[in-house]
């Protein structure tokens, strides 16, 4: 059985989050436990080249199993922006709070505020690639709320709920997110290895 996976990110928040995850099961290394310190340049114009061009990067490199995540927001009004450059929407220094004020600011009079986050992961195990997927379908608020969490969670209101991702225990926000959905799928696909 699988007992350790290296996870292609320095994101102590997405590190913890994916540790609270798996639950104990795998122990997952982020690229600083490793010492790896090289840039991954992320140049895909998808998620899932994204994901893969880190795990990839990864595994040549070391040749462990590991694997790597990338998520956006997506804007229905705004034609599925930020996407694959919701991390940098506003600029290359990824400053979330400038990124936030971006999309406040580029929805200002738009009715439609319907939004999801996608999450795509990219497992490379033993030389073969998989790929893992999560939705959480929600809107976009009008105003940042909440303190906890991280990104844009202060402006994502989940489908069925009045409260932001923001408002919301990291417990709570586990239970619905994109990224437990898609990691649930991969540690299923993982327990269930033979």
């Amino acid at each position: 059985m699988l007992s350790k996976l290296i996870f292609a990110s320095h994101n102590p928040n997405k590190t913890r989050e994916i540790a609270n995850l798996l639950d104990g099961h795998l122990l997952v290394q982020s690229l600083s436990d490793i010492g790896f310190n090289q840039e991954i340049v992320e140049d895909g114009l998808t998620l899932h080249e994204n994901a893969h061009i880190k795990s990839s990067t990864i595994y040549q490199i070391t040749g462990l199993n590991c694997f790597a995540d990338d998520t956006g927001l997506m804007v229905e009004a705004l034609g599925g922006e930020p996407g694959v450059y919701s991390a940098r929407y506003a600029g290359e220094e990824k400053d979330t709070s400038k990124n936030n004020h971006k999309l406040l600011s580029n929805l200002t009079n738009t009715a439609n505020r319907k939004a999801k986050f996608v999450t795509v992961i990219s497992l490379y195990l033993n030389g073969t690639e998989y790929f893992f997927e999560g939705v959480l379908q929600g809107s976009i608020g009008h105003e940042l709320i909440g303190s906890e969490g991280f990104g844009y969670d202060p402006l994502f209101i989940p489908l069925g709920s009045n409260r932001t991702l923001a408002q919301m225990s990291l417990d709570e926000k586990n239970k619905i997110s994109h990224r437990k959905i898609a990691f649930k799928k991969m540690a299923d696909f993982l327990l269930n290895l033979k």
